[in-house]
């Protein structure tokens, strides 16, 4: 069973809860726990913002029927009681008369997080979308010089995860580039994209100007209020000038947090 007592712990449990590698048992804790925990909560924001961005570059793979047929088929060769609970999940539980067994022994301890095969699985095919992202980002720049001084990268989805619209790519004490990589519908004439960034502990969001679909937009660093990790940016959808009052107006459209690379 996961600890959520022990901060280490707490913070593995959130990576695979995000990740979908938990068993039923310590999910099921999990959530129960997430319904009233502030920290526990803002550990699982912090993980999407981490990963399923990237995980969100990667292409999708079509499900084939030979796939289906293979889990179809590995689901038969489970054990009984493994079979079961599988089926269970889409089919409701039926009364049965309770057979009598002999007591199983102990549950062993959980291994410390550090070992879990679910955790780093996971984790492992993240980075392989995060390799692809940063290595055409690391293309990009065979040609320029080292970047100054500390960089930072955010990955900008729509407020459902479901799509990727824009990478923030950000070069302290040099620039700041909005970068996008996916196609997104035409704006109508009486509305326009709005940049914004809010660093954490800032009073507020910043606008950073108007921006078109498809646009690449380069701004020098001096025209944020400040670069950090965890730095909030996104796209709002705006009045043809722009927000009339400084502040967000319309609906995000993306928005995303940097990391540190």
């Amino acid at each position: 069973m996961i600890d959520l007592d022990d901060a280490a712990e707490r913070d593995a449990a959130a990576g695979e809860y995000v990740l979908g590698t938990l068993d039923a048992d310590d999910r099921l804790t999990f959530e129960q726990a997430l319904k009233a925990d502030t920290d526990l909560q803002a550990r699982v924001y912090a993980w999407q913002d981490q990963l399923l961005g990237l995980s969100a570059l990667a292409p999708p793979a079509p499900t084939t029927a030979g796939l289906w047929r293979r889990i179809q088929a590995s689901v038969a060769a489970l054990p009984p009681a493994a079979a079961a609970a599988t089926a269970s999940a889409s089919a409701p539980a039926m009364p049965q008369a309770r057979p009598r067994v002999p007591a199983q022994p102990a549950r062993e301890a959980a291994p410390p997080w550090w070992q879990r095969l679910g955790l780093w699985q996971g984790l492992s095919g993240l980075a392989v979308a995060a390799s692809l992202a940063l290595s055409v980002l690391l293309v990009q720049r065979l040609q320029a010089p080292a970047p100054a001084g500390e960089r930072y990268l955010a990955v900008l989805q729509s407020p459902d995860q479901q799509k990727t619209g824009w990478v923030v790519e950000i070069e302290a004490g040099r620039q700041v580039r909005l970068v996008p990589v996916s196609e997104m519908a035409a704006v109508a004439e009486d509305r326009s994209l709005q940049f914004w960034t809010k660093p954490q502990g800032a009073a507020g969001p910043t606008s950073l100007g108007l921006v078109r679909a498809g646009q690449t937009v380069v701004l020098p660093v001096s025209a944020l209020p400040g670069v950090g990790a965890q730095q909030l940016f996104e796209i709002t959808l705006e009045p043809r000038e722009g927000s009339p009052i400084g502040k967000p107006t319309g609906p995000i459209l993306f928005v995303g947090r940097t990391v540190r690379l």
